[in-house]
């Protein structure tokens, strides 16, 4: 478990508003589903992204009410370790080039 504390703690923490990945080529797809709660969404959504608790509720809303939502854009290494981290709880979630 410790290791996964350093995965978590080596994403940089990011202003919910930076349009960070508008130009990136890979994303991270968050599929919704009827397992986890909104609440494990949103923690296990900050964990991965490092981004602000308002953007994950935002991230979660837009996943429960239409099916899925962009949880992360960025490189293709940055979209699969937000990814391994997101699934750790098995979450749906793929990764794809946007």
């Amino acid at each position: 478990m410790a290791t996964a504390e350093v995965d978590e703690r080596a994403i940089p923490r990011f202003d919910q508003e930076e349009k960070r990945g508008v130009d990136s080529p890979y994303v991270v797809i968050l599929y919704n589903d009827d397992y986890h709660t909104l609440d494990e969404v949103v923690h296990q959504l900050l964990l991965a992204t490092g981004y602000s608790v308002e953007r994950c509720v935002r991230i979660m809303l837009e996943a429960h009410t239409t099916g899925r939502a962009v949880a992360y854009s960025g490189t293709e290494s940055e979209c699969e370790r937000v990814a391994k981290i997101l699934r750790r709880i098995r979450l749906q979630v793929e990764t794809d080039r946007s």
